[in-house]
């Protein structure tokens, strides 16, 4: 040892950057490798294993002809420091995955996002409150993985869904009770205005989702004063609660619109419309419980709608 090289005091621990070398170099018993993993130069590394030998007052490393060899304290510190990076890198994950956001990522379409999913959410966000849910609502058909999202809600035609099962759908007319109150019959539908959303594919007729109902009623071939065309479906039924017309009602999206008296079902009963919302997880989602305990709420949701 150089005398010029002062020791590091007894009980004061050598810099971690020294302590990351030395562990590089004495596992690879070469300050070349260190220095390729650590990215570092070799001749940095040897810099720092000398200071190190330096703060310690011994030498750690015998250099032989193109060879490193532990010395016995080397190999005693080398125990130590391997030990104590384990423990530190352990504990390091512990904190970082304790620390990680906790969160749900979900994809529905904007009409079961707006009315039936975000009135319920409060019921999840109570009970889960340290979780963070985002909702993409859109009528494109994401990739669950692609798109790193947890779980979708579907609607797709009942011989195509992929999951558990939510609910079928039903639809019937709905309108606010001061237009129901001037309907007498189904034909008198003629003389109302026909709200309806807009499709992907705009060469569907604005009166799709009447289809099921028309065909029940023998009405296939009713037509209507005037047609409002939205490009959300909330907007038609927000349209519809405002007394602008009449709109398809989506059971049980509209459910909580019914039994709030602000639309009404003037004429006839539901129609099965033979599709309905289904559950599909992601790939991902089979390591986040966050993602499972909300879709067994989603199933739990529905079910009670249903009971009530």
């Amino acid at each position: 040892m150089h005398p010029e090289n002062a020791k590091t005091p007894v009980g004061e621990l050598p810099p971690l950057e020294l302590l990351r070398s030395f562990e590089a170099a004495a596992r690879r018993l070469s300050f070349t490798l260190a220095a390729g993993e650590l990215h570092l130069t070799q001749s940095a590394v040897s810099r720092q294993i000398q200071q190190l030998e330096a703060s310690l007052g011994v030498l750690l490393f015998e250099r032989r002809h193109r060879a490193l060899v532990l010395t016995e304290a080397g190999g005693v510190l080398q125990r130590a420091v391997t030990d104590s990076l384990e423990r530190l890198r352990d504990a390091t994950a512990r904190v970082r995955a304790s620390a990680a956001p906790r969160q749900v990522s979900i994809t529905s379409t904007p009409g079961f996002a707006s009315l039936w999913l975000i009135p319920k959410l409060a019921r999840f966000t109570g009970t889960h409150p340290q979780v963070d849910v985002r909702v993409s609502a859109t009528l494109d058909v994401l990739d669950l993985d692609v798109s790193r999202l947890d779980l979708a809600v579907r609607f797709v035609p009942i011989g195509r869904g992929v999951g558990p099962a939510l609910f079928e759908e039903s639809v019937i007319p709905l309108c606010a009770p001061q237009v129901a109150a001037s309907l007498r019959e189904p034909a008198d539908f003629s003389r109302l205005t026909l709200l309806t959303s807009e499709y992907p594919d705009h060469r569907e007729a604005p009166t799709v989702d009447w289809e099921p109902w028309l065909k029940v009623m023998g009405l296939e071939d009713l037509r209507m004063k005037s047609t409002l065309r939205f490009t959300q479906y909330a907007d038609a039924v927000a349209a519809a609660v405002a007394g602008q017309g009449v709109v398809i009602g989506r059971l049980p999206l509209l459910r909580e619109l019914m039994r709030d008296g602000r639309l009404v079902a003037p004429l006839g009963e539901g129609a099965a419309s033979h599709r309905g919302y289904f559950i599909e997880m992601s790939r991902r989602a089979a390591s986040n419980r966050d993602a499972q305990d909300f879709a067994q709420w989603l199933r739990d949701e529905a079910e009670a709608a249903q009971r009530t």
